[in-house]
């Protein structure tokens, strides 16, 4: 059972605060957004699905307090599939977060990768259903605070300083 709580719509992407991790996800037209959590990044499928049920400003978001750095993801995005007015949401297309820090393993060559069917006379307005996740790299969430470890101030002094 993954704990889950209503996040904020700030920073977009995936945030770790020491901890838990942030998501948000930008998504105007979207009718529903869920994020996809990988336990290793040769997994074909997801290990775990989480609804983000919360949305201010065209912002859906979640909080995990038991994710990590380190976590695999991805997200599914719920909408219109309308091509002709310009909406071509399919959930069964796994989508990078454009705001990740890293990516994980390579894309994979795969017609799962096109949104339409390849081949249907309908060409590009078709909607191709099949699971692109085993074809798609994954979203990496990371550390981003700088560990100074054992470093220390160099106290060189002023008369010995060149600053250049």
């Amino acid at each position: 059972m993954t704990r889950v709580r209503p996040g904020h719509p700030y920073p977009l992407g995936a945030t770790w605060d020491g901890e838990g991790v942030n998501f948000a996800l930008f998504s105007e037209n979207g009718t529903g957004v869920e994020l996809c959590l990988f336990d290793r990044a040769e997994d074909q499928t997801q290990s775990r699905i989480v609804p983000l049920s919360e949305r201010d400003q065209f912002v859906w978001h979640a909080y995990l307090p038991d994710v990590r750095p380190g976590q695999l993801y991805g997200y599914r995005v719920h909408g219109p599939y309308a091509p002709k007015q310009g909406h071509r949401f399919n959930p069964a297309m796994l989508l990078l977060d454009p705001y990740a820090r890293a990516i994980s393993g390579p894309i994979t060559w795969s017609t799962a990768l096109c949104a339409y069917r390849a081949g249907d006379p309908l060409e590009d307005l078709s909607l191709n259903t099949v699971d692109s996740a085993p074809h798609m790299p994954r979203c990496v969430v990371v550390e981003t605070a700088f560990s100074w470890g054992d470093d220390r101030p160099p106290r060189t002094p002023w008369n010995r300083t060149v600053i250049y």
